[in-house]
């Protein structure tokens, strides 16, 4: 399995890997509806724009894609950069897959200039503990919309970055 930047013909695999992910982590917590209408050509759509214009976005290939992270300068002022996006496949996780993408995605915000970085995770996310576990530390909390209900999340940071780029897995306390 390889992480690598990602190429327009990835988009497709990302959008599957978008909704697989989101169908899988987000059951309860967002209507079923929303989570059975999400759109694969609008998602590969969506990510074919970001790769084409040069944003850092990754996969991890085999060749087929099975996660996908994406970032950017941040949209908030917790940090100067933002992890925007991180999925793995269920049946790819505790891998070190995520940990790969999430330090791939930091490394390419570094090599911008960012010294920090965050990202955003839905509070009721089962998956949460995994932000925890690579050192993010919890500093701040927002409501974000998701079909038409406000869901509480919570915002991770790494300051300085260079905490994410060396994150490995602690244990749980």
């Amino acid at each position: 399995m390889i992480v690598r930047r990602a190429r327009l013909r990835d988009a497709p695999g990302i959008a599957a890997v978008h909704i697989e992910a989101w169908q899988s982590a987000y059951a309860g917590i967002l209507p079923s509806g929303y989570l059975a209408d999400l759109s694969l050509p609008r998602l590969a759509q969506f990510y074919g724009r970001a790769i084409a214009t040069g944003a850092g976005v990754y996969v991890a290939a085999d060749p087929d894609v099975r996660g996908f992270a994406t970032a950017g300068r941040a949209r908030s002022p917790l940090a100067e950069g933002e992890i925007e996006t991180l999925y793995v496949l269920d049946d790819w996780r505790e891998r070190g897959l995520g940990r790969r993408l999430l330090t791939a995605a930091g490394g390419w915000l570094h090599s911008r200039g960012c010294r920090s970085a965050f990202l955003w995770v839905l509070r009721d996310n089962p998956n949460r503990w995994f932000y925890e576990r690579l050192g993010g530390r919890p500093a701040a909390m927002s409501q974000v919309g998701v079909a038409g209900q406000l869901v509480p999340q919570v915002a991770y940071v790494w300051d300085p970055i260079g905490r994410l780029l060396a994150a490995t897995p602690q244990q749980r306390s």
